[in-house]
């Protein structure tokens, strides 16, 4: 019996033995079990041997991975997770245990040992879900603006340094602050790429992350990513310029600050979207990789935030005040937002993005409009512009200065508003542009015709002004010298390919035309002094009494223009000399004919200087002086020396 016994011993402790060496699944060991007992009666009861063996080894197991769990739950000594990698080999191992013995079933028979696992489950999803936030927050890479963003900081000075800048339509000065130069953002290159989390913890995060999600808390693993990750968005939304602020207060911001807002605008998206997001997008990638919902969610939840931030101020944008000081800072929202889009649709590329694409779809068509709307309210306060205070000097209007060097720097955005006001040129009214050349306007594009229309305005607007001066000479001068400046500035900008040199040749022209109204109005009166008529039947017998006279009203006629036309300006020095050259080629010419055939019979005569005050010399000087836009008066008059040769008796 003994024997048979301890046979039966020896044959049950080879078949655990075949078992052990196996080393096979559990499903594969439950049909060796059968086989065996099976094969030899002796092996029944193997099954009952093998399961309490079995159930012993994986209290064992368990009892050592809870011990472990407990035991740096209660501890407060630990390293941080990082700087303690064996320890944390070691923590995570026991979780993979209980898992692992939970999802076998090894312990489901065993009431009291559930209860045990779902404790020390919870138990450690706590403590990793504590050490996951304080890896991500201890780790996080501080954004450094000024090493990352070198040339959008250049951008900024270059803005901040202009010549002048756009002020409101209404606000006009004597001065050229309007001469301005608006200089558009620089681009990030595609290949700026920044590390958001130091690289090395990734892997430990990725490790908590999958335990965390094994044992069914995602929801709380995404919530902690969250919320860390966004504070971290948040703080770089600050470094960048980018403040929280409701669209009512946007619309309380007064221009100046709102100018420096709309930029630093343009400026965030892009580090937002091409930098940051892409960013958060790899290490949501890296960190998730195990499920592609939770990686989805996660980033959303991370990323929407920011973006929704930038696109509430865009929406704030749009439906502010129209200002025609805006226009350029919508159009480079709307430049920046449409280049970023693509992207931004690749970044939120699944259903719960969708309301992110929607939005900023939703603002960029917003900004376009509002562009439009801009555009027309600045065409519209143009005709509209009604002040009538006369400039000095009839140099030239605040209103030109505005309007060229606005229509200078919209050339700039072409593209852009080609492709706005494309969809609006059934809208646009044609009469303002009816006498010109039909074949060419239709080889102009929309914004040509629209910035032709514009400049015919303003030529009529400043035909209109002109009417304002008493003197006719004057309105000839103020229109010169405006007309001039529009010349110029389509001649020395890109405004030039879109109205074309026939358009500068046909003004140029008209600039001739204005220089021989000018001449005539001015001058008619001081050479009709210097005509024979009314004088006598010849040189020889002519009136002194009348040669008198007639001497005595030219000096009046000239002195009078003189201390007239010094205070008048003409800004521009080539039209200024033509000017003085076209009055010497008149006036010179006539003063010295008159002189030659009338001088000798006032010479010999009683108090001749008082009559003959100048030479020929004398008045091309006194021409030189004119149009300097500095008054000269009568005890400022110089008489030659030849003048006061003459004979005083």
């Amino acid at each position: 019996m003994a024997a048979t016994v301890d046979g039966q011993d020896r044959v049950i402790a080879t078949a655990q033995q075949i078992l052990k060496s196996l080393n096979t699944s559990k499903d594969a060991t439950e049909d060796m079990i059968l086989i065996l007992s099976n094969f030899d009666n002796r092996l029944s009861n193997i099954t009952d041997l093998l399961s309490t063996t079995g159930n012993c080894k994986a209290d064992d197991r368990f009892g050592a991975a809870e011990n472990l769990i407990l035991h740096w739950d209660s501890s407060s000594n630990s390293l941080p997770w990082e700087e303690s990698p064996e320890e944390a080999d070691e923590y995570l191992r026991a979780v993979d245990e209980i898992l692992r013995l939970t999802e076998d079933l090894m312990i489901q028979s065993q009431g009291d040992m559930v209860d045990r696992a779902d404790n020390v489950l919870q138990l450690a999803m706590s403590r990793l879900e504590d050490e996951f936030r304080q890896i991500l927050i201890r780790n996080t890479v501080p954004f450094d603006a000024e090493k990352l963003y070198g040339s959008v900081r250049r951008v900024s000075i270059s803005l901040g340094s202009n010549d002048g800048e756009i002020e409101d339509f209404g606000s006009f000065g004597e001065d050229d602050r309007s001469s301005f130069s608006h200089k558009r953002g620089a681009t990030l290159g595609d290949d700026v790429c920044v590390d958001l989390i130091y690289h090395d913890v990734v892997v430990e995060l990725k490790e908590i992350a999958d335990r965390m999600i094994r044992s069914g808390y995602e929801k709380e693993c995404c919530q902690v990513y969250s919320s860390v990750r966004r504070d971290v968005l948040d703080e770089c939304m600050s470094i960048l310029g980018v403040e929280k602020l409701s669209i009512e207060e946007v619309q309380r911001v007064e221009w100046r600050k709102m100018d420096e807002k709309m930029k630093k605008w343009v400026q965030a998206i892009r580090v937002v979207v091409r930098v940051l997001l892409l960013g958060e997008k790899r290490l949501c990638e890296q960190i998730f990789s195990g499920s592609e919902l939770i990686k989805e969610v996660c980033f959303v939840e991370t990323a929407k935030g920011c973006i929704m931030q930038l696109l509430n101020f865009g929406e704030a944008v749009v439906v502010g005040k129209r200002s025609s000081e805006k226009l350029f800072c919508i159009l480079d929202m709307y430049d920046m937002l449409a280049h970023v889009l693509p992207d931004l649709e690749a970044l939120f590329n699944d259903e719960s993005g969708e309301l992110v694409c929607s939005d900023a779809k939703g603002v960029l068509t917003g900004l376009g409009e509002a562009a439009i709307g801009t555009f027309v309210e600045f065409e519209n306060a143009v005709q509209g512009e009604s002040s009538k205070k006369p400039i000095h000097g009839g140099d030239i209007h605040p209103l030109t200065r505005y309007v060229m060097n606005y229509s200078r720097l919209l050339v700039d955005y072409s593209d852009t508003l080609n492709g706005l006001l494309g969809n609006t040129t059934d809208e646009f009214d044609h009469s303002q542009i009816d006498d010109f050349d039909t074949l060419q306007l239709e080889r102009m594009t929309p914004i040509g015709i629209r910035l032709l229309s514009l400049i015919m305005c303003l030529q009529s607007n400043l035909e209109e002004k002109s009417r304002y001066y008493d003197d006719s000479a004057m309105q000839y001068i103020f229109l010169m010298n405006n007309l001039l400046y529009i010349v110029q500035k389509v001649k020395g900008s890109d405004l030039r390919n879109l109205l074309g040199d026939q358009w500068i040749r046909k003004h140029r022209g008209q600039i001739r035309q204005y220089s021989t109204s000018y001449l005539r109005a001015s001058w008619s009166k001081v050479l009709t002094c210097l005509k024979d008529e009314g004088i006598g039947a010849s040189t020889n017998n002519a009136s002194k009494a009348a040669l008198k006279e007639r001497f005595k009203n030219f000096n009046a006629c000239f002195e009078d223009v003189y201390i007239t036309q010094t205070a008048w300006k003409v800004p521009d020095p080539q039209l200024r000399e033509e000017l003085r050259i076209s009055i010497s080629e008149k006036v010179l010419p006539a003063y010295r004919s008159f002189m030659g055939r009338f001088r000798s019979q006032l010479e010999g005569g009683r108090h001749a200087g008082k009559y003959i005050k100048y030479t020929p010399d004398d008045l091309e000087h006194y021409i030189m002086d004119l149009f300097e836009g500095s008054p000269a008066s009568l005890n400022n008059f110089r008489r030659k020396s030849s003048s006061h040769k003459l004979q005083d008796h």
